[in-house]
This record gives structure tokens, sequence and C-alpha cells, in this order.
């Protein structure tokens, strides 16, 4: 029990695109859920089962693209950002030795998909992940959170006749100072506010400001922010990182380079996409 609500990691397989996540969540969830408990899901979890993911071994980097991933990774976050943000040394080395062509295409991809003061960021550009995924597939953020969230509570309540909140969590940082959150990932719910890419990222890491996991949406009940952050953060670790926190990580779970990780080995990992909380 955390913080008076029980959690409850539920081990799902990997979710490919083109998955039935509706049919998974409920196929997974109906032994253990109970009226009025909360469901969350991972955002990337759903994202790739929707097919939201892009090829960046298909993509061409602009000079700017380049640029970003040779000195502004290499330099400015690989010997002053990450320090004073306090990264961890394996991830502020792994910085000074970003990858030039892979670097500058997932770049250019969030260049077009998040504008440049996300891709200004060290990862997770605007939402865009590329850890526990194949190849150089990386995942979108989804466009309408709110409308998938309600959708999946709408699944559970047909199925399984049960009268849930469900959200969708994202494990990028919100910061919250007294009772201000802020997050550099687009489009949280409504009271954190969202703005200045790296620049909210590197202020709320330099001032050692209070972090938890972003809920995305919530559908089935109006609770406050704080409550809504508290359960995030409970969601977040409880699912763990499944074969690893970031892209680098999941490459040497696999002992392979970042983009020879394969579907298959994905499928040998214990993920789990979906916990339910419950008050206690």
């Amino acid at each position: 029990m955390v913080g008076g609500y029980k959690r409850l990691a539920v081990r799902t397989q990997y979710w490919r695109p083109g998955e039935d996540y509706l049919k998974q969540i409920a196929k997974s969830i109906e032994k253990e859920v109970m009226d009025g408990d909360f469901v969350a899901v991972s955002e990337k979890a759903i994202s790739t089962a929707l097919g939201d993911v892009v090829d960046e071994g298909a993509v061409r980097p602009s000079w700017t693209a380049r640029f970003l991933a040779k000195y502004w990774m290499r330099w400015v976050w690989g010997y002053i950002l990450g320090r004073l943000c306090h990264l961890r040394e394996k991830t502020i080395q792994h910085l000074r030795a970003y990858p030039m062509e892979e670097g500058a295409a997932h770049k250019q991809v969030a260049l077009e998909h998040a504008g440049l003061l996300q891709a200004l960021m060290m990862g997770s550009e605007g939402g865009i992940d590329g850890s526990n995924l194949p190849y150089s597939y990386v995942s979108l953020p989804l466009k309408n959170a709110q409308q998938t969230a309600q959708r999946i509570r709408e699944h559970i309540s047909s199925v399984l006749g049960k009268k849930v909140v469900v959200m969708i969590v994202d494990t990028d940082k919100t910061y919250s100072f007294r009772t201000f959150h802020f997050t550099p990932r687009p489009k949280p719910i409504k009271g954190i506010r969202s703005f200045g890419g790296f620049l909210a990222y590197a202020i709320g890491r330099l001032f050692k400001i209070k972090r938890r996991a972003t809920p995305i949406a919530v559908a089935g009940s109006e609770i406050p922010v704080e409550e809504a952050l508290k359960i995030a953060e409970i969601v977040n670790r409880a699912q763990g990182f499944g074969a690893g926190r970031t892209i680098w990580d999941t490459a040497e779970t696999f002992r392979v380079f970042v983009t020879s990780v394969t579907w298959e080995m994905l499928d040998r990992v214990k993920h789990k996409a979906i916990v339910i909380v419950r008050a206690h």
C-alpha cells in the first residue's frame, strides 16, 4: 500500500502495432478489477498498439538536426546541462557518445512533430519515446488521449460491468512547486501547465523540484490535480521500466546496438502496461 492506495501492476504481453488494446486491457484485469478502481494504462503501450510510431531509419535529417546531434547533445548536454540537471553519470556518458546518424534522424522527427524547444530536450522530446521499442522505431504521443481514456472506460463497463476511473499515464515528469505544476510534456491534464520544452525540464531538474509521472487523461471522475499526480507516480513506480529506462538501457539489456533490438527480444520482457489502483 502506498499513500492510502493499494496498487496491483498487471503483467501483459508486449503490445505490437495493430494490437486490440481494449480487448487486452479487459482480459488482463477481469479477475482483479472492482467498481471504483483506478485503471491506469501506459500511454506508450497504447500509442504502439495504435501504430502511432515512426521509423527513424527512413528519415532524412536536416542541417539543424545534425547540428543538434553533433554539438548540442554531445557537448552542451554531455558536458554542461547534464551536470546542471543532475543526470546519472551513465546517461551523461551516453550523451557524450550520442550517435550521429541515428541521433540526427531522431532530432529530425522531434523537430517535425514537436518543434525546436522540444528537440532541445535530451530525450522524450514532446512525448516522443524510443525506449522499449525495436529497431529505429519511436512512439508518438496520443493525439486524443481524453477520448482514448473514455473509450477504455466504456469498454470495461460494457465487457466487465465495472464502473472504473481510467487514467493514461506518461513517465515524463511533471514538476510541482507548492500548488504550481508544470511539465515540458505537451497536453497533460487540466491544471498542469505545459511550456518551455527543455527550459521547463532544465528548471525542474536544476532546482530539484518535486517531480512525478504525468497524467495525460482521466475519464470517469473529476479529481484534484494533486491527487492525479499522486496516483500517476504510484502507477509509474509499480510499472517499472520494462526492458530499460532509456533507449540505451534497452539496448544494454539485450547487449545489442540501439537500433538492433527486435520485436522478439521485447516479447521476452515482463511488461506491466496496466496498474490497478484502489483507495484503501
